[in-house]
């Protein structure tokens, strides 16, 4: 076997090929059906987005009303390929699905997504479902990392690792020995793509990105079981990912503490339903508002001192255009956290342009922060300045925002947060979110992933 230096990608494969439930902790399977529960909460939400209906469509009218794989908006069921295309463009659209910090990468979207339409069209058992969960988490965030921060200025590492990341997850369920995994990861990765520019216009691309990612990344699992090849080095060769998509790639990041570091445990919640980079300032504006007993109304100026991948994603959104980019404008989400307390779903329908969320937005301003910028993207520190009217100035300051791994949320609060989501998509009864939360709490003694909205 080459070594990790030799060959990474192949170090890679190998773990994947090969990660068995017996070999995951306890506590990370039970983090896996957290963030199985979290993803399903995000899913629902979106029954009725536009861009959402409009790939649903596409899949209908593509694909095959025969299938045992779920489509989750439209509780129908169709082929994996075709549930995968949906529920991962479901996955990502409110912004309440999840993201590993040190990767900026959003794995259920692009992991759980294809893995349960796959574990449900083959039988599979739910702890081989949640291995494969593990498995695409372990890889796709790796993956994330290797690319760096140079990598996230262009292209959504949720595009472009993802694809690796669900073909690792599909792959696992498919059996794929660490041969059939490589190239699996080799044909993943010549289609992974997903640029930042559709910020710009407000543009659909990012369900797009994902449902993509998904799709691709199950095709390329499929493939490779029936003996299609693809680039063993796409990731580190001269001609790979890094070569065209990064400036500071970091081989040894692909293999870093395989099987004693379980980085989908170092997966976050989100509690705003707000792009993630807005989410450390928003908390400590709570705070320091909380602390303090002040209103929007005593607002002056805000200054969230912020690192330069904030910048980089949110300084593209000034004034909103539609309620999507408003949760890419750092000035709204910290408006809505100054009137309202809190940035939820209900609130950017209704009041993202309200006059009082506008007079906050346009006294917000992002200013870059050597020490945030510097723990960035291992620590998310939020940083706030504020200025009243009367001239008064107060500091506020979050070292772990709301939902990371070290101020989690608990499993009343997932589930509540999912019987709120399910509620905002109104496809399913109060009873049946309750039901749908103890089928994930049981996972992992399920003789079959099966059916979960028949």
């Amino acid at each position: 076997m080459n070594s990790n230096s030799d060959h990474p990608s192949q170090v890679l494969a190998e773990f994947a090929a090969r990660l068995d439930a017996a070999d995951i902790p306890a506590p990370v399977l039970r983090r896996a059906e957290d963030l199985v529960l979290d993803w399903l909460g995000s899913v629902l939400a979106a029954r009725q987005a536009r861009p959402v209906r409009s790939i649903d469509a596409f899949a209908q009218a593509m694909g095959t009303a025969q299938g045992d794989s779920e489509v989750f908006g439209s509780a129908r069921t169709t082929s994996p390929l075709f549930a995968a295309l949906v529920n991962a463009a479901a996955s990502h659209f409110v912004e309440q699905d999840d993201v590993h910090n040190g990767s900026v990468f959003h794995p259920a979207a692009v992991v759980i997504a294809p893995a349960l339409a796959v574990a449900q069209s083959i039988g599979a058992s739910g702890r081989e479902f949640l291995a494969a969960v593990v498995a695409g988490y372990e890889v796709g965030i790796r993956v994330g990392e290797f690319l760096g921060r140079s990598h996230y200025v262009i292209f959504h590492t949720t595009a472009t690792a993802g694809t690796l990341a669900a073909a690792a997850a599909v792959g696992r369920l498919l059996r794929l020995d660490a041969a059939q995994m490589l190239h699996a990861f080799g044909s993943a990765g010549t289609q992974s793509g997903g640029l930042w520019e559709f910020l710009r216009d407000a543009a659909d691309s990012k369900q797009l990105h994902c449902a993509h990612a998904a799709s691709a990344g199950l095709m390329s699992a499929y493939l490779a079981k029936d003996g299609f090849t693809g680039a063993r080095r796409v990731l580190e060769g001269a001609q790979g990912l890094a070569a065209g998509m990064s400036t500071d790639a970091d081989p040894a990041r692909l293999t870093d503490g395989l099987g004693t570091r379980w980085a989908l445990a170092e997966t976050s919640f989100k509690f705003h339903a707000s792009c993630r980079h807005t989410h450390p300032a928003a908390d400590a504006l709570l705070q320091v508002m909380r602390a303090n007993g002040l209103t929007a109304a005593d607002v002056e100026q805000v200054t969230a001192h912020v690192h330069q991948g904030a910048i980089d994603v949110l300084g593209r959104v000034v004034v909103p255009a539609t309620v999507h980019q408003a949760k890419f404008s750092m000035g709204t989400v910290l408006g809505l956290i100054a009137v309202h307390g809190r940035a939820g779903l209900a609130d950017f329908d209704s009041e993202f342009l309200a006059p009082a969320v506008a007079r906050v937005r346009d006294r917000v301003k992002m200013q870059l922060d050597p020490e945030v910028d510097a723990a960035y993207p291992a620590r998310w520190i939020g940083k706030v300045t504020l200025t009243t009217t009367d001239g008064r100035r107060f500091d506020g300051r979050v070292d772990e925002p709301k939902g990371d791994p070290g101020n989690t949320l608990s499993r009343p609060e997932l589930e509540d947060k999912m019987r709120r989501l399910a509620a905002y998509g109104q496809g399913v009864t109060a009873e049946q979110a309750k039901a749908l939360c103890q089928r994930v709490w049981q996972l992992e003694q399920a003789p079959e992933v099966g059916r979960w909205l028949a």
